[in-house]
């Protein structure tokens, strides 16, 4: 058996990167959704600030949770459309006899998700400073830890979405919009958990989400870091991308011993 190789892994990266870079439209999207919702909610965050003391007490706290929702957003995205790429270029029986072992395929599924979301989400970080003078980036070491326990949410969702993709086809490729977006009302973005009925505040506490924004909100209005918040979303983001990877690993390895990545379509 091969050893893990981060030259395969970076070949792979280096794969979807070249098709990015032949596809300017590809780069334009990554950027345009998370920038128009930045402006969008950055417009909704100044009159709420007028018309609200919850949010002027701490100035940007909307456009600072839109920001991190688009952070595990496009990381849900990144390993998702990716592994879709190598299914919509009937690519996954090339890679099935390759050196590629599926673990690194894995790992370069979540390399590349890394630099979709830098390229779609840095952008409208920026372009927050000069329009509505917030910078998310006065979160210090902090913001490190948010974005990457909503990164790691992310690819947890992305690999399970894959794995059904890859199980049942690209009939059901919707799922890498409808699954991020069904954890959105309960991972509390833009309002505290406990707005939420009682009986599903506990459903929302098992998401990672929940902690990291509760988190941030708590940063912006107190200054306080909570770290029980974070060990708290660590300990679960563990637990479900560990539960996806191996649903995935197990999901490829039964297509492969049947012979179905030469033949996935609808």
């Amino acid at each position: 058996m091969t050893h893990f190789s981060f030259r395969r892994v970076g070949a792979l990266l280096l794969r979807h990167l070249y098709i990015m870079r032949g596809s300017w439209p590809r780069l334009l999207e990554m950027a345009y959704w998370p920038a128009v919702n930045m402006v969008v909610w950055g417009f909704t965050s100044q009159f709420f600030a007028g018309h609200s003391d919850w949010v002027a007490k701490a100035g940007g706290i909307l456009i600072g949770a839109v920001l991190l929702w688009d952070v595990m957003f496009r990381g849900n995205l990144g390993v998702a459309l990716s592994f879709m790429e190598e299914m919509w270029s009937r690519n996954l029986g090339h890679l099935s006899v390759s050196p590629l072992r599926p673990i690194e395929l894995v790992a370069g599924l979540v390399a590349m998700s890394l630099v979709r979301t830098l390229i779609g989400v840095l952008p409208a970080m920026l372009l927050a400073i000069p329009l509505y003078h917030y910078s998310i980036f006065e979160m210090g070491p902090a913001l490190i830890t948010f974005w990457a326990n909503l990164m790691v949410s992310g690819w947890a969702i992305g690999l399970a979405v894959s794995a059904m993709v890859l199980r049942f086809g690209l009939g059901v490729e919707s799922l890498a919009w409808v699954m991020v977006f069904a954890v959105a009302p309960l991972a509390g973005i833009y309002y505290p958990v406990e707005t939420l009925p009682a009986w599903l505040q506990p459903v929302a506490w098992a998401l990672p989400p929940a902690h990291v924004f509760d988190g941030m909100r708590t940063l912006m209005q107190t200054g306080l870091f909570d770290w029980s918040r974070l060990l708290q979303a660590v300990g679960l983001n563990l637990l479900y991308v560990a539960a996806a990877a191996a649903l995935f690993l197990r999901t490829h390895h039964v297509a492969r011993q049947r012979g179905l990545l030469l033949n996935v379509g609808e």
